[in-house]
Parts: C-alpha cells; sequence; structure tokens
C-alpha cells in the first residue's frame, strides 16, 4: 500500500490527531477538522516529503508529508504531518500545519 493510500485509510477511519498548533492555524483560517480530513481524502498525490531535523528525532529525522488539496468547496488546504504510533494503534498526526495557502506557497 502506498503512503498517500494509507494516510487516507487511516483519516478515513477516524484515526487522525490534530495538534494545538495544528488547531490554532485552522481557527484563524476558519477551517474545520471535516474540511482538513475531505482535502486529505481528495488528495491525488502527497506534494513532498521532508525529513524532520529535530534532535529529538534522531540521526536519519521522522518523514514529514506534505499534502496539497482541496475539500468539497473547492477550498485549497496545505496540511503537513506525520503516521506514526501512540498505545499500539497507527495514526496520521496533522501537526505542523493546516492552513489555507499564502503566496508564498506553491499552488496546485
Amino acid at each position: 500500500m502506498d503512503i498517500l493510500t494509507r494516510i487516507k485509510a487511516l483519516v478515513l477511519h477516524g484515526r487522525v490527531r490534530f495538534t494545538l498548533k495544528a488547531r490554532e492555524e485552522m481557527r484563524a483560517d476558519a477551517l474545520r477538522i471535516p474540511d482538513v480530513v475531505e482535502a486529505i481524502l481528495n488528495a491525488k498525490s502527497i506534494d513532498k516529503v521532508l525529513r524532520s531535523r529535530s534532535p529529538r528525532r534522531g540521526p536519519t529525522g521522522e518523514k514529514l508529508y506534505v499534502i496539497k488539496s482541496f475539500n468539497y468547496r473547492g477550498t485549497s488546504i496545505y496540511t503537513k504531518g506525520k503516521v506514526d504510533q501512540f498505545e499500539g494503534q497507527t495514526f496520521f498526526y496533522v501537526f505542523v500545519s493546516a492552513k489555507l495557502p499564502t503566496l508564498g506557497d506553491r499552488s496546485r
């Protein structure tokens, strides 16, 4: 199973978590959780894969997935997150951002 399909399956089954930072950015852009879920489920591809530079994540870092897509109303939404485990279950964590793209972001 490719990573986008895996992320979509996690989100579809409610196994998605939003960090406080992601929730603050969503609130600032008047986005709701269903908007972000719709955008992830509508995604056609992973825009890019980054490696975390945090020293806590080990020498290779963790993979961060950037997804740019649209919700059902056509709002372009940018998300960044990771697939991780918590209490024996796998989740997709939207933890860096969930926002409308800004002028500096590449658009699709």
